[in-house]
């Protein structure tokens, strides 16, 4: 007569080990496969808002849609104009309903009719928008702007639309005359710090780089390499836009403004 038997303590607490061990190794590289798949999803987004930019300008004899938020007349938005997209307030401070109608009332929605199209699948809870176009591409006067699309030069290497991540009410901006991100210091940490609202620091939500689409209706991903870029994406205490010889810093900038407005600092 054969008799049943169950494993021991042992050979249990084997199995569970064995287990633990797979599951530190598997788990990191499903969080990086889970990655990559939203980061694709974003790039394709900014792409398809890029080519959304396209069409506009073939509709409008080449004149650019204007990059910053609001209505005509708003904020810095010509009377004779209307902004991509209009401005409901910040992610956290707005409902989604009014953050969304916000969208469609846009400049570009007719273009690029989906919301969720706005939006990157990482974004936070309540974000309904998370894309920015450049101060340069007829926004936010900071620099030299392009208000028409004949006077891009090189368009495959100038920067149109990014992933900004948490929004601002103004477009996205780098200086075009210093070595410096666009912003102060940071005192408190967190992208939601009150002081921290109005910098333009660079996004590193997508492994610490982001998508950007060009004027020629091309994306990429760009991560960054300089870990000042890094420090100051995650507003960590400390940390501040002026970061001399940082070369992250000087590519966005040849990629919004075409060239750099400075000497580089030797370092």
């Amino acid at each position: 007569m054969n008799k049943r038997r169950g494993f021991t303590l042992i050979e249990l607490l084997v199995v569970i080990a064995i287990i633990a061990v797979l599951m530190a190794i598997l788990i990191p590289a499903l969080n990086r496969a889970r990655e990559q798949g939203k980061r694709a999803t974003c790039l394709s987004n900014v792409k398809q808002l890029g080519l959304a930019w396209v069409l506009y300008a073939d509709d409008n004899d080449n004149k650019i849609v204007n990059a910053c938020t609001g209505v005509a007349g708003q904020g810095n938005v010509p009377a004779d104009e209307d902004g991509w997209v209009h401005w409901a307030g910040y992610a956290d401070e707005t409902s989604e309903t009014e953050q969304i109608k916000a969208i469609k009332d846009g400049a570009l929605f007719p273009y690029v009719n989906s919301e969720r199209l706005y939006k990157c699948p990482t974004g936070l809870r309540g974000e309904m928008r998370t894309y920015a176009i450049v101060d340069s591409m007829n926004g936010w006067p900071s620099g030299p702007r392009i208000t028409n699309r004949m006077d891009i030069r090189r368009p495959g290497e100038r920067i149109v639309f990014l992933d900004e991540g948490w929004a601002t009410f103004a477009s996205w901006s780098v200086p075009y005359d210093s070595e410096a991100w666009w912003g102060g210091v940071v005192t408190q940490p967190g992208i939601l710090a009150a002081d921290n609202r109005h910098k333009d620091p660079p996004p590193i939500r997508h492994g610490n780089g982001t998508n950007f689409s060009f004027a020629d209706g091309h994306s990429e991903y760009w991560k960054w390499k300089d870990p000042r870029t890094i420090s100051y994406g995650k507003l960590e205490v400390g940390s501040g836009p002026s970061q001399p010889g940082n070369p992250d810093l000087h590519r966005v900038q040849k990629a919004m403004w075409g060239k750099l407005g400075y000497t580089i600092s030797p370092w």
